[in-house]
């Protein structure tokens, strides 16, 4: 697995439990000790984009990179590595 799939699984099982846990919250909005846990989820997944997008471009419009014009260089999504 490459260091940007890691990164992308990082990502994405913060994202997940997060999601998860603030479906969780549209039944019980007075549950104190889920809405910490998804506003850490949440935390924890912020380090892990912002080094993704400072390695390899923007994963969303809501950018955290300043780099805003960084994802008009290539490759694109459609463009596998491997043809490079």
């Amino acid at each position: 697995m490459t260091d940007r799939e890691i990164l992308l699984k990082k990502i994405s099982a913060y994202q997940f439990a997060a999601l998860d846990l603030q479906l969780f919250l549209n039944t019980h909005p007075n549950d104190k000790k889920v809405l910490e846990k998804m506003k850490e989820y949440r935390d924890k997944s912020i380090p892990f984009i912002e080094e993704y997008e400072k390695k390899y471009g923007p994963l969303t419009k809501n950018m955290t990179s300043t780099n805003n014009w960084r994802w008009i260089k290539g490759p694109w999504p459609w463009e596998s590595e491997a043809e490079n």
